[in-house]
């Protein structure tokens, strides 16, 4: 059962989300600046402090200064929680507790939206199994953010659109005809 590694995963990635102090975007080593005005960061204050009032745990976190937010990690959202279908943009994170690969691909997309999913694994098959199975625009297996000029970006449901860059976006500039002769 994949649920006896929650724990275990939870923890370690806690830890490490933790470590990640905001720090001026120009410094060295710099792996998390400020968000990108005041209302963003009250936009996020706020979805956090509702998923907390409406029962997600708060398994780390941190105190807001200026447009610095804290890396914060939830547990415990469900399907009532306003943070179950909502984008968090900032660095926060929404840990889930399945307790089989359907019941995770299910629960990936419930949701209005489907840019791009990641997949960890180390079995081939179950990557290319769960990649197909996610409805989403991209799917990254075993890296963080693979995009490149020349492959095609962009999402399904509420998250987009078309593609952009690669043959997919060019496409998009020619207009196409269909001609028939029976």
């Amino acid at each position: 059962m994949i649920d006896e590694l929650f724990d275990e995963f939870a923890a370690r990635f806690t830890e490490r989300l933790a470590a990640a102090r905001p720090q001026h975007p120009l410094a060295e080593g710099t792996v998390l600046g400020p968000l990108s005005s005041a209302a963003a960061t009250a936009r996020l204050d706020d979805q956090v402090q509702r998923a907390v009032a409406q029962g997600a745990t708060v398994l780390t976190s941190g105190e807001v200064v200026g447009n610095y937010f804290p890396p914060t990690v939830l547990a415990d959202v469900v399907p009532g929680n306003d943070a179950y279908h909502e984008e968090f943009f900032g660095p926060v994170a929404v840990l889930y507790r399945v307790a089989s690969e359907e019941e995770a691909v299910r629960l990936a997309n419930d949701t209005p939206y489907g840019l791009g999913s990641y997949v960890y694994t180390t079995d081939r098959e179950q990557a290319l199994r769960i990649a197909d199975a996610l409805d989403v625009g991209m799917v990254w297996v075993n890296l963080v953010l693979g995009d490149a000029a020349e492959l095609p970006f962009g999402g399904v449901k509420r998250s987009g659109t078309g593609r952009e860059m690669g043959r997919a976006a060019m496409e998009e500039f020619v207009n196409k005809k269909l001609i028939r002769i029976a």
